[in-house]
């Protein structure tokens, strides 16, 4: 097994130049050490071996989740579009879904750890190894998770972007990739190798060995940032439907399809959202679920399904995909959509923020009401033990800073 500093080393000394700090800017490295040499990711990629965890944890509603996120749409765009509307039809669409903020990365950042810290851009922020993540809520019942990334060059790269090497466009790119901004999953050898490419989701589809939990992020081209909803959505459609007629990939699967953001900043951020898989009961699909998501449901959903407890941060009592909820008797809030004031367009004051920096880390719940009566992962409150959590992070509303939805404590 390779240790992390044979990882790091690989990057182009990326660790010795991203240390744990309280604020991105102490901890934002220079250009020249976050684009690693081709040359070195060549030699990595000839060597570093990605890690396949495989396991069979059963579930209230299913057995395997998994996300495809599209970039920068607005919902009545990706509605309209006829690639859409097919995928529609073969499963649930969340008309209520949000996401959490502008611009992409601190939307990828809460979906993996239960909060954005803050982050109003998207640079090379690093979050420290004490914050846990979903992977972490995974790990108590064993449940296997990846990601797969397109165009990632080897499995934990842990450069700022990877250029496709003939046209020099855009293809992968670290502010897309939800897993590695935690120093808990980058400092750890075996977690970052589990961060994966496509022709790697080939292969453990190949092989039947595809974890449980898996996000999947295209590139630039393919999640329509640098195309349009109309190449995005045809994308989508290719990749998704010959999995849906592969039984392997679909038995006791739920695939969330959903954009990080929408485009008019002006507008509500809300994002077209689609469940669909062989979870899905046949009598639900083409049907439209309205109620209030966030991205912080993914995490609410997941905790519900295998009966895992929570981060304490915004997954605390997020709602839960109503095919789960239904199942478990959790009782999901309503939000008034007729408020056009809410927004979720902006970030709070944190550490991650160059609009409204802090140097404070926020402090998690250790609430016994999180996670439908589960509480919060007992090493985060043992972490965090003494201290008075940030936000009203039970609230099933994350922080509006237009909304006064929550407001901080301090």
């Amino acid at each position: 097994m390779l240790s992390s500093a044979v990882l790091l080393l690989a990057a182009g000394h990326l660790a010795a130049a991203v240390p744990a700090a309280s604020s991105s800017y102490a901890s934002r490295p220079a250009v020249s050490t976050v684009e690693p040499s081709l040359t070195a990711i060549q030699s990595a990629e000839a060597t570093v071996k990605p890690v396949t965890p495989v396991s069979n944890v059963e579930g209230a509603s299913f057995k395997r989740f998994y996300q495809v996120w599209l970039e920068n749409i607005d919902y009545q765009s990706a509605m309209g579009d006829p690639n859409m509307a097919w995928l529609a039809s073969q499963g649930i669409t969340l008309s209520n879904y949000f996401a959490t903020t502008h611009p992409s990365e601190p939307n990828y950042c809460a979906a993996a750890g239960g909060d954005n810290f803050g982050m109003d851009n998207d640079d090379f922020n690093v979050v420290p190894a004490n914050v846990s993540t979903i992977v972490d809520l995974l790990d108590t019942k064993n449940i296997s998770w990846a990601e797969y990334q397109e165009d990632l060059p080897y499995a934990g790269f842990l450069g700022f972007n990877y250029s496709n090497q003939k046209t020099y466009a855009n293809d992968y790119v670290r502010k897309h990739n939800p897993l590695i901004f935690y120093e808990s999953i980058t400092n750890n050898s075996t977690r970052v190798r589990q961060i994966k490419g496509f022709t790697d989701f080939e292969t453990d589809l190949k092989n039947q060995e595809l974890p449980q939990w898996a996000f999947f992020t295209p590139n630039m081209t393919n999640d329509a940032h640098d195309t349009n909803i109309t190449f995005g959505s045809k994308w989508e459609r290719s990749f998704m439907a010959p999995l849906l007629n592969n039984s392997y990939f679909m038995n006791d699967t739920v695939v969330l399809l959903t954009f990080d953001e929408n485009e008019t900043y002006g507008i509500a951020n809300k994002v077209f959202a689609i469940l669909l898989g062989g979870a899905i009961p046949e009598k639900l699909k083409g049907t439209v679920d309205n109620t209030y998501y966030n991205h912080y449901s993914t995490i609410a959903t997941v905790s519900e399904n295998w009966g895992l407890p929570s981060l304490g941060r915004w997954d605390c009592n997020a709602n839960v995909f109503d095919i789960v909820s239904s199942k478990t008797g959790k009782v999901n809030a309503a939000l008034n959509f007729n408020d056009k004031s809410v927004y979720f367009n902006q970030s709070y004051p944190g550490p991650l923020s160059d609009e409204l920096y802090s140097d404070v880390w926020p402090i998690p719940t250790n609430s016994s009401t999180c996670a439908n009566g589960r509480g919060v992962l007992p090493s985060i409150v043992k972490t965090y033990a003494g201290q008075k959590a940030s936000f009203n992070y039970t609230s099933p509303y994350p922080y509006d800073a237009l909304t006064g939805l929550d407001v901080p404590s301090q």
